[in-house]
């Protein structure tokens, strides 16, 4: 019995795979042996992602973003890259300004949310630089890596029924057989690698995360490369001592990175607070490409790696300011800003 389409989205399907032929990939490409996973984000970066890739990052928003991945990507000056913008924020607007994605499919992107509009990347979508090629609701991306998870081709939902959203997705709308009234699939995802940040794991990638999971649980599942960026590298038996803490497991990772402070300028919950006097100046320099430019030059290029970075927005000061502030949560002043 064929199945009948009652709405289809006309959002480009990205990252789609027969759920076979993804298993066939994972067991050709991917190894369950404990080994050592650890190299530099530099390395990662040129190993893991490559032009034209599906990519998707962990953390939401400005969360537990890991940036020192992203600098990276744009350091080295990738192309073609099509984002999972499920909750594309300062990652997505740094990488979309420097031209290294140009195709996003969003959920929610081109804002920094309390802070105002992306300048850059609404810029870059308005004049074509960058296609928004679909959109979808948080949900609906969250369950597209659920079904990639799940090994199956799409998961029932009634989200965004109803809606425009709907109509600019990759969803499908049919009628469910045991109620009669329709339902929407919405098709699972494998992105090509996802990156994420962590408070911490061991060489092997068992990786375990302080506060909200977000979508990070289903979405390191979900992808074919993981490239985890951490704040320390501890031994395993540390893992072991709280294995249920583990949400992403060895098995699924593919590089390991400790790097101190690399969700910078974003927050890492129970560690340090955003760094709001940066994400500010970003904000406002990317008025126009040539701030956009100039940012660039100053804090990617203009550095051979992210701990220069970290030196030149304000070094040990800045860090172990953010650090308190994290702590005791005061309201942000800038001590260091102004001369003083």
């Amino acid at each position: 019995m064929s199945i009948e389409i009652l709405q289809e989205g006309s959002g480009e399907l990205i990252g789609w795979h027969d759920p076979d032929e993804n298993r066939r990939w994972v067991l050709e490409n991917k190894t369950r042996d404990l080994r050592d996973k650890r190299t530099t984000v530099k390395e990662a970066v040129a190993t893991f992602v490559r032009d034209g890739d599906f990519i998707a990052f962990g953390g939401f928003g400005h969360v537990r973003v890991p940036m020192s991945a992203v600098y990276e990507i744009i350091r080295q000056r990738k192309r073609n890259l099509v984002m999972a913008g499920k909750t594309g924020v300062h990652d997505a607007d740094l990488l979309i300004a420097a031209g290294c994605v140009n195709k996003i499919d969003v959920a929610y992107a081109f804002g920094h949310e309390l802070r105002g509009l992306s300048p850059a990347s609404r810029r870059a979508a308005e004049s074509g630089q960058c296609q928004v090629i679909g959109e979808i609701s948080n949900a609906g991306y969250q369950w597209r890596f659920l079904a990639a998870m799940m090994g199956v081709p799409f998961i029932p939902a009634r989200t965004m029924l109803g809606s425009d959203t709907l109509k600019h997705s990759p969803c499908k709308v049919v009628t469910d057989p045991w109620s009669g009234k329709p339902v929407c699939l919405v098709p699972a995802a494998y992105p090509d690698v996802a990156l994420f940040h962590v408070p911490r794991c061991d060489r092997y990638g068992n990786a375990q995360i302080d506060g909200i999971l977000v979508e990070d649980f289903e979405l390191c599942r979900a992808s074919r490369r993981v490239i985890i960026t951490a704040e320390e590298v501890v031994e395993h038996e540390v893992i072991w001592e709280e294995p249920c803490r583990t949400a992403i497991p060895f098995y699924v990772v593919d590089a390991v990175c400790e790097v101190p402070f690399g969700a910078h300028p974003t927050h890492m919950p129970y560690a340090y607070f955003f760094d709001e006097e940066h994400i500010a100046e970003w904000l406002d320099v990317s008025q126009t490409p040539e701030g956009a430019e100039a940012y660039f030059e100053k804090y990617v290029f203009g550095v051979p790696d992210f701990e220069a970075y970290l030196e030149r927005v304000g070094g040990v000061r800045k860090l172990n300011y953010l650090k308190q502030v994290e702590q005791f949560k005061a309201p942000m002043k800038v001590p260091w800003s102004k001369g003083k």
